[in-house]
């Protein structure tokens, strides 16, 4: 188990007309594995091909046509198991999910609902202001996705595009331990980025390839204490499910919404019906889809055309040999190592591209100030022109360079900015430009103290004022950078104009 060193945040609180309530949530996402082919067949998961192209007959659900297990899929989904610190389960199997409907050629959806391959783990999920939650997955399973229904081509007639089905999902149960909206968001986004570290799934939550069913009930406080000792789920209320969510912000807005309406039943002298919903985020309301289905709703049984799969302790070891340094092992070390506050080590730990871009700008320079320039200049840079640092036109190696002009003061602050936005815009070899455009930091104290000596001369009333009021003394090391074009060292015209000045 993690050690949980944040403090637990609080549960969110709705005041309503009799009293306070509070959210309990749970989620199942769904993960679209990371591979070139389907579950059971090596047609393509290339999205955006044309509809229907990327569909073998198994997938069509043809006669006579078996399934054939992708050796891929199972890898990626014991990987991400690995990831979450989760038990691996050596022994798992598939099962026939029952239901009709017209993207679901074979009328059935090749699950796992009694085996599992991965079992229990658990993800930290930070909050800021030093909080943390530690929310339980319950099981990850693997399933086929189905496909997609099309009502907005004709006003007569609906279409089918079969290119998702036979897709491989991972369906990742939580426990119900998230309290709050913000928290919901933030365990999707923290699983998201395990998950694209591990390679196993891209995380597109435009595509569709992460998707999200909330689960939401309300609860008076103390009842979900009474759930934790005794795990009687009664205590935590009627849940109602919020299907297919694929955005962050529409997750929040959701279970505040879906809540409000929960509590407001309630209070009614109502109950809550147990049923799946759908949001609408242009009215920002849940609306109702069907009447919740349980499992013998969907006569799950063992599917005939695939034996349990059976995997080697070995071959589960020699996956997590291969596991990547993970978000939260990063982090700490990129805290310990280069000294970065929680805040810097958070964003440049957020995309594994962004880590390693940073780690070597960072190798063998002053950890701190590369953070900064990483973060303010060239994140900044890229985010105003909506690009991410796999487009960046600095190199780790450019932006290293001016990193160390600066640390061994060949250049000032002020320079390298105007040094960066050349290498940005044109290029090139960041310690060359300085040479061939003649911008390396004065540091001749001679040369200095002349052109001190020609502001304090050009200018007695000031320096009349700045006796006066020694913060005046700033103006001074302005005009001595302005004569010099920003090339003079900062620090000794500083203490050069404080010294002339006699202050």
């Amino acid at each position: 188990m993690l050690d949980l060193t944040y403090d637990a945040p609080k549960p969110k609180v709705i005041s309503g007309a009799t009293g306070d309530w509070e959210l309990v949530i749970g989620l199942e996402v769904h993960a679209q594995v990371a591979t070139a082919a389907k579950l059971f067949s090596g047609a393509s998961t290339q999205f955006g091909a044309e509809p229907n192209s990327n569909v073998a007959f198994v997938d069509a659900g043809m006669p006579g046509m078996l399934p054939v297990i992708n050796e891929g899929c199972v890898a990626q989904a014991v990987r991400t198991g690995l990831g979450l610190k989760a038990e691996i389960n050596l022994w798992s199997a598939f099962d026939r999910k029952n239901y009709f409907y017209p993207d679901l050629p074979q009328g059935y959806q090749i699950s796992q609902l009694y085996h599992p391959i991965v079992g229990e783990g658990e993800v930290l999920v930070e909050l800021g202001n030093g909080t943390a939650r530690l929310v339980r997955i319950e099981r990850i399973h693997l399933e086929q996705d189905a496909g997609k229904s099309i009502h907005d081509m004709d006003p007569a007639m609906s279409f089918v595009d079969l290119n998702r089905t036979g897709v491989a999902l991972m369906e990742i149960v939580s426990r119900p331990d998230i309290r709050g909206p913000e928290e919901a968001a933030a365990y999707v986004g923290k699983l998201r980025q395990i998950m694209r570290y591990l390679g196993t799934c891209d995380g597109n939550m435009q595509n569709g390839n992460l998707r999200a069913d909330v689960n939401v009930s309300v609860c008076r406080p103390g009842d979900y204490e009474k759930y934790q000792a005794t795990q009687d789920f009664g205590h935590l209320g009627t849940r109602c499910e919020i299907k297919n969510m694929n955005s962050m912000r529409f997750i929040q807005m959701a279970i505040e919404y879906e809540a409000r309406r929960q509590i407001a039943l309630l209070e009614d002298g109502k109950s809550v019906t147990q049923e799946t919903r759908l949001y609408d985020p242009d009215k920002n309301e849940t609306r109702s889809m069907r009447s919740k289905e349980e499992a013998h709703d969907y006569r799950y049984f063992p599917d005939p055309d695939l034996l349990p799969l059976e995997i080697e302790q070995a071959w589960v070891d020699d996956i997590a040999a291969s596991l990547p340094e993970l978000p939260d092992a990063k982090k700490a070390r990129f805290i310990a190592d280069f000294g970065l506050s929680d805040y810097d080590a958070s964003v440049l730990t957020a995309e594994s591209e962004n880590a390693a871009y940073f780690e070597t700008v960072a190798d063998g320079r002053d950890g701190k100030l590369a953070a900064n320039w990483v973060i303010n200049e060239l994140f900044g840079r890229l985010k105003k022109e909506g690009h991410d640092i796999t487009q960046s036109p600095v190199s780790p190696a450019q932006l290293g360079g001016i990193i160390a002009l600066i640390s061994s003061g060949d250049i000032s602050g002020k320079i390298a900015k105007d040094l960066f936005e050349i290498v940005y815009t044109e290029g090139g070899d960041p310690a060359k430009i300085v040479e061939d455009r003649g911008m390396k930091q004065v540091t001749d104290t001679g040369a200095i103290e002349a052109a001190v000596d020609a502001v304090i001369a050009e200018n007695p009333a000031q320096v009349e004022k700045a006796k006066q009021n020694p913060k005046l003394a700033g103006w001074f090391v302005g005009q001595v950078m302005k004569a010099t074009g920003g090339k003079a060292n900062p620090a000794a015209v500083n203490a050069l104009v404080l010294q002339k000045l006699g202050l």
